[in-house]
């Protein structure tokens, strides 16, 4: 059994898995963190399976020196192609974002109309689908690539004209679909939700962050098994990345929605 005290292992491709950490230290605030962003080989929407599932596992094992009781994939990408992969290879619990999602999605819909957005390699991977269906196969699912969000999130240009743009063409065809709940399939995402939420008019469609859901589920396990750290302060937050720049510090907590307490540290993994 895991000792209580260790801390959760997040990682992710780049720094929009911190979107993820933002949740979990709302809903446990007690607990150490370790997080590992791979922002030396972002993105992972563009590459193989092979690929993902590889660098997946120098993450995890990254984290598993770190002594973590557990490991969250916060990478959409690396959820589709290596979340199954990794819970067969470790031997600690591993959480991805795309089941907690897909059942949370099921159980809002009324119309069993359910809309994806996400990478390319998320998209392509039908893992969302298939998670989908695997809840309810009378669920129709639409699915969208959105390939200039992310560029324009990690430039800071959120409330550039052209994004807004950009959001009302991919979002139409899912509009006419009539879904009634949509899951942002990438980390990056909730960053523009409200021009998402305009686009896609929220008043009647549920927005789903992955992110919140799989908080709740980790929320879960941890107080089921016991393991929840008992410490009454707030917990340690250790953050590292595969490539170090001056700009990720503004951009890390811009994800995180906050200021970061304790800097960004450069990780060496695959060695």
């Amino acid at each position: 059994m895991a000792n209580k005290k260790n801390p959760i292992g997040i990682f992710d491709s780049g720094l929009g898995g911190l979107t993820v950490v933002k949740q979990i230290i709302k809903l446990l605030p007690h607990e150490d963190i370790v997080y590992l962003g791979d922002t030396a080989r972002v993105p992972y929407g563009t590459r193989s399976r092979e690929i993902v599932q590889q660098f997946s596992l120098e993450d995890a094992d990254f984290l598993l020196k770190k002594d973590v009781k557990i490991i969250v994939v916060a990478c959409n990408t690396a959820s589709a192609f290596a979340g199954e992969f990794l819970k067969k290879k470790l031997n600690v619990p591993v959480f991805e974002v795309i089941t907690s999602a897909s059942e949370y999605a099921v159980q809002k819909t009324s119309n069993k109309k359910i809309g994806i957005i996400g990478t390319r390699g998320t998209i392509g991977s039908g893992a969302y689908q298939k998670a989908i269906k695997k809840f309810d196969k009378s669920v129709k699912v639409f699915s969208k690539e959105c390939p200039l969000f992310v560029p324009f999130i990690e430039e800071g240009e959120i409330e550039n004209e052209a994004l807004k743009l950009v959001a009302g063409n991919y979002l139409l065809g899912l509009k006419k679909e009539k879904i009634d709940t949509l899951i942002m399939g990438c980390t990056h995402y909730p960053i523009i939700r409200k021009i998402i939420e305009k686009e896609i008019d929220h008043h009647k469609v549920n927005l789903i962050d992955p992110g919140e859901t799989e908080a709740i589920e980790v929320f879960n396990f941890l107080k089921k098994n016991k393991i929840l750290n008992p410490q009454k302060v707030k917990g340690k937050r250790k953050y590292f990345v595969t490539d170090l720049t001056k700009r990720f510090s503004k951009v890390a907590e811009m994800f995180l929605g906050d200021k970061m307490h304790g800097s960004l540290q450069k990780a060496d993994i695959g060695k």
